[in-house]
């Protein structure tokens, strides 16, 4: 079992609060993290035993006793009634514990939840536990937990990159066998299962089951056609109109199966920049494949060298680079809301823009070793923005880690984010 940057995050965020949900998709470790790091007497129930999902849903208050806290409950979103009796639970204790001489224990880290539906449980949440849950998502493996150093994944800011540091020598190849395995831990820690099989496998679970408990009857096929469609186009803008033809669907249809696999935690919407907030919401975002094996295994991509030759190798090095960058800051507990990307009127387009302290950070990705003019000069599209702009970055395939101070910019090995 790999260790997981997350571990210790959860463990911080578990000291100050009394229920702690962790988000992701299916199988990217949810509950082997957990039980990796809980403490002795925590218990662990799973809802997708269906006998424990009858307790629950039919005597929630006879399920909470019998599995009482410092619990793990994995797959809450089976029965999100529980989360009216943890609320009851929580603020009784919490009071109790407050009071003069009680003995009750500290609330804080009673309940530790996981989710594979993000966005379908936050209804129950913000009804009942508003102000008694910190929420976390969890994506596969960083490239930096792969090779053993999950404390190295941090949030990504180009003004924060050692340029001193020592950077392991790649090749090309080696970075598209990276993009073309994906991230999740079961075949990364297993890849005599078959990548082929462990893919065509989590295709046909997450279909019958993650999409149906989501909305229920759906044509699988299309579905599946749709899915595909979605992952030839990661690292663009969506257009509805476009998929919707491709797969034979309406444009609601399609809309709503795109809030599917993002309830479901398969792609990523990278929202555009603007200095109006009302325009980020109304613009069109771009969308990104949350696991780049998938999204190959989707397109049909069989072999690194195949992926690396193909016309997606730029979009997919660019889906790789985003995901990197997601997991440093989703797993160290940073939110990603100052996450975006710029496209002027020209269409002039930055991949990346990051937000801190009222400053701007552009970072583009190439599939380069040497950087030219063209790529800095997209650097500065956003100075006539009226804000502040701090060092960009030039994410590639370069094999250090170099400033260039006449561009107020730095070049960052994609394997070093």
């Amino acid at each position: 079992m790999l260790k997981r940057t997350i571990s210790d995050t959860i463990l911080k965020i578990s000291s100050a609060w009394p229920v702690l949900l962790l988000s992701g998709p299916r199988q990217v470790g949810k509950s082997s993290v957990l039980n990796m790091i809980k403490e002795k007497g925590r218990k662990y129930v799973s809802l997708d035993d269906i006998a424990v999902r009858g307790l629950a849903l039919n005597d929630p208050q006879a399920f909470l006793q019998k599995y009482a806290p410092p619990v793990i409950i994995d797959e809450i979103q089976y029965a999100p009634n529980l989360f009216t009796y943890i609320k009851i639970w929580v603020d009784e204790h919490r009071y109790k514990h407050k009071s003069k001489g009680s003995k009750t224990t500290n609330p804080a880290g009673a309940f530790w939840l996981t989710g594979s539906q993000k966005f379908s449980l936050m209804k129950g949440v913000q009804e009942s536990l508003a102000g008694r849950i910190a929420i976390i998502d969890l994506l596969g493996l960083s490239y930096q937990e792969i090779t053993g150093n999950p404390n190295k994944s941090k949030p990504f800011w180009p003004d924060e990159v050692n340029i001193n540091e020592r950077i392991k020598k790649r090749t090309i190849i080696d970075v598209y066998r990276d993009i073309w395995n994906g991230s999740f831990p079961e075949f990364i820690t297993n890849p005599a299962m078959g990548r082929d099989k462990f893919f065509s496998s989590y295709m046909q679970t997450y279909i019958e089951r993650d999409v149906q408990d989501y909305q229920g009857t759906t044509n699988e096929l299309k579905f599946y056609k749709f899915v595909r469609a979605v992952a030839v186009r990661t690292g663009n803008l969506i257009n509805y109109e476009d998929l919707a033809r491709d797969c034979d669907i309406d444009r609601r249809t399609a809309q709503k199966w795109i809030d599917t696999l993002q309830a479901s935690g398969l792609v990523y919407l990278l929202a555009p920049y603007s200095a109006n907030l009302t325009k980020r919401i109304i613009k069109t975002p771009k969308i990104y494949f949350l696991d780049t094996g998938l999204a190959c295994f989707l397109a049909n991509i069989d072999s690194p060298e195949a992926l690396e030759a193909s016309y997606l190798n730029g979009s997919m090095l660019e889906t790789y680079a985003i995901c990197e960058i997601l997991k440093g800051f989703w797993h160290n507990g940073e939110d990603t809301r100052k996450l975006y990307f710029y496209r002027d009127s020209n269409k002039k387009e930055i991949d990346l823009v990051l937000e801190k302290n009222m400053t701007l950070y552009p970072v583009e990705i190439k599939k380069t070793t040497s950087p030219d003019s063209s790529d800095y000069a997209n650097l500065s599209i956003i100075d006539g923005l009226k804000k502040q702009v701090g060092k960009g970055a030039i994410l590639c395939l370069s094999p250090n880690i170099m400033p260039v101070p006449k561009n107020n910019a730095i070049i960052v090995p994609i394997w070093n984010i």
